[in-house]
C-alpha cells in the first residue's frame, strides 16, 4: 500500500510539473506571437503612412494654356534664338490672354506664380524639337506651381485665413476658374525621375541622386567584393594560426561595429585631403562605402567557407589536387552563394548610408546629372535628408516618394543578387 501511495504522489507531482511547463510554454508562445504581431503592425503602419504621403508625388498638376510662339520675343535678330529668347514672356502672355481682366502689376505677378518657373524651359525644349512651331498658337500643358499643385491635390486648407496660406485669395479664385474650364489636369510626374534637384518643388527630381547612388554602388562592389573575398579565402585557407592572424580577425570584427561616420572622417582625410580625389564624386563615395562594407563581406565570406564540408577538401586532396586547386575548384564554387549573401548585406547597408557621405561633401546642392565616377553627385539617402529639411510642404511628399523609390531600388538590387546566387548555387 505504501508503494502504491508513493507512486500516486510521484505521479501527482509530475503532472503538476508538466502543467507548469505547459503553461510557461504557452505564455512564451503568446509573447512571441504578440511581439511578432506588434512588429508587423508597426511595419504596416509605417508603409501605409509612407504611401499615403508619398503616392501623390508621383502625379503633378499641369495647366493648359494657349501659347503663342511669337516671333517678337523669339526672333530678336532675325533668327530664332533658343538661348536668349524671352520664353517667360510667352507664358505671361498666355496667362494674360486667359485672364484678360487682370491688369494691375501686383496682380499680374501673382498670376504669373500660378505656373512653374520651369514652364519657360519646357517651351524652349518644345521649340527646339519642332522649329515649325515658331509663329503658331498652340494649347500646351505647362507645370503648375507647387502651391497650385498642393491646392489641387487637396493639401492646402482653403478655410484658413489668407495670411496663413501660401496661396492668396486671388490665386484661389483663378485656380477655381481654371478647374471650372477644365484647364487643370493631373498627370504622371515624369520630372521626378528625369530631373535633378531644384529649389522649386515641382521641378525637383531624383535622377541625379539615383545616378549618383548607382555609380557609388558600382564602385563599391567592384572594390569591396574582390578584396573581401580574397581576404576571407586567405584568412580561412592559407593564413597560419598565430597571434597575428588572431589580431587581424579581432580587428575585422571590431571594424564591422565601428560607426559609419568614422569611415567618412577617414575618407575625408585620406581620399580627399591626401589623395586629392574630387570631393562629392561617386568615386570617393564608393571608396568610403567600400571601407564600410569590407568587414561585413569578409565575415560572411569566412562563414561561407567554413560551411563547406571538410570531406570535399579531403576528397580533392586525396585525388592529387593542390591546395590552390582545392580552393579554386571546390571550396569557392560551393561557398560563393554565402559570399554573395554577405555582399547583399554589405551593399544594402551601403545603399542606405548617409553619414559618411555628408563628411565627404555629397550634401552639396547639385542640379546636373552625373555622367561618370568623378562628376559631382549626391546620393539618394542624402537627397532624402535635404528634402526632409526643407520647409516647403511640397518637398514633404517628395521626401516620402524618394523613400519609396529607395526601398524599391533596394528590393530590386536584393532580388537581382538572390537570382544570381541561385544560379551559382550547388548542392553537395
Amino acid at each position: 500500500m505504501k508503494g502504491a501511495e508513493a507512486r500516486k504522489e510521484t505521479r501527482r507531482k509530475v503532472e503538476q510539473s508538466l502543467g507548469r511547463r505547459r503553461r510557461k510554454e504557452l505564455s512564451f508562445r503568446i509573447l512571441g506571437v504578440g511581439a511578432t504581431a506588434l512588429g508587423v503592425t508597426f511595419l504596416l503602419v509605417f508603409f501605409a503612412s509612407l504611401i499615403a504621403q508619398g503616392a501623390s508625388a508621383f502625379m503633378q498638376t499641369y495647366v493648359s494654356l494657349d501659347v503663342e510662339f511669337s516671333r517678337e520675343h523669339l526672333v530678336p535678330d532675325g533668327e530664332p534664338d533658343l538661348q536668349f529668347g524671352d520664353f517667360d514672356a510667352l507664358v505671361r502672355g498666355a496667362l494674360r490672354a486667359q485672364f484678360p481682366d487682370v491688369t494691375g502689376r501686383s496682380e499680374r505677378r501673382e498670376l504669373a506664380r500660378l505656373v512653374s518657373v520651369g514652364a519657360a524651359y519646357q517651351l524652349r525644349d518644345a521649340l527646339a524639337d519642332k522649329p515649325e512651331l515658331l509663329g503658331t498658337r498652340l494649347a500646351v500643358f505647362l507645370p503648375a506651381s507647387s502651391e497650385v499643385d498642393m491646392l489641387f491635390k487637396g493639401k492646402i486648407d482653403r478655410s484658413l485665413p489668407e495670411e496663413q496660406r501660401r496661396i492668396s485669395d486671388l490665386q484661389l479664385e483663378w485656380t477655381d476658374r481654371l478647374v471650372a474650364e477644365g484647364r487643370l489636369e493631373r498627370r504622371f510626374n515624369r520630372a521626378l525621375f528625369t530631373n535633378g534637384d531644384s529649389r522649386e518643388p515641382e521641378l525637383a527630381g531624383i535622377r541625379g541622386a539615383l545616378m549618383g547612388s548607382f555609380y557609388m554602388l558600382l564602385a563599391t562592389i567592384l572594390i569591396s567584393f574582390p578584396i573581401g573575398t580574397a581576404a576571407a579565402v586567405y584568412l580561412e585557407e592559407f593564413a597560419p594560426r598565430n597571434r597575428w592572424s588572431d589580431l587581424v580577425e579581432v580587428n575585422i570584427n571590431n571594424l564591422a561595429a565601428v560607426p559609419s561616420i568614422v569611415f567618412g572622417l577617414l575618407g575625408l582625410a585620406v581620399f580627399i585631403n591626401w589623395a586629392a580625389i574630387p570631393r562629392s564624386s561617386p568615386l570617393v563615395g564608393g571608396l568610403v562605402l567600400s571601407l564600410l562594407t569590407l568587414p561585413v563581406i569578409i565575415i560572411a565570406s569566412r562563414a561561407a567557407i567554413k560551411a563547406v564540408p571538410p570531406s570535399i577538401r579531403e576528397a580533392a586532396l586525396g585525388l592529387g589536387a593542390s591546395k590552390m586547386q582545392v580552393v579554386s575548384h571546390h571550396v569557392l564554387p560551393l561557398a560563393l552563394p554565402g559570399m554573395l549573401t554577405g555582399a547583399i548585406i554589405g551593399m544594402s547597408r551601403a545603399l542606405g548610408e548617409s553619414a559618411p557621405l555628408l563628411m565627404i561633401g555629397m550634401v552639396a546642392f547639385i542640379v546636373d546629372i552625373p555622367a561618370g565616377f568623378t562628376d559631382p553627385a549626391t546620393a539618394l539617402p542624402v537627397q532624402i535628408y535635404l528634402w526632409a529639411d526643407s520647409p516647403e510642404r511640397a518637398f514633404a511628399e517628395r521626401t516620402s516618394a524618394a523613400i519609396i523609390v529607395l526601398l524599391g531600388f533596394l528590393l530590386a538590387m536584393n532580388l537581382a543578387a538572390v537570382i544570381m546566387r541561385k544560379r551559382v548555387e550547388r548542392q553537395w
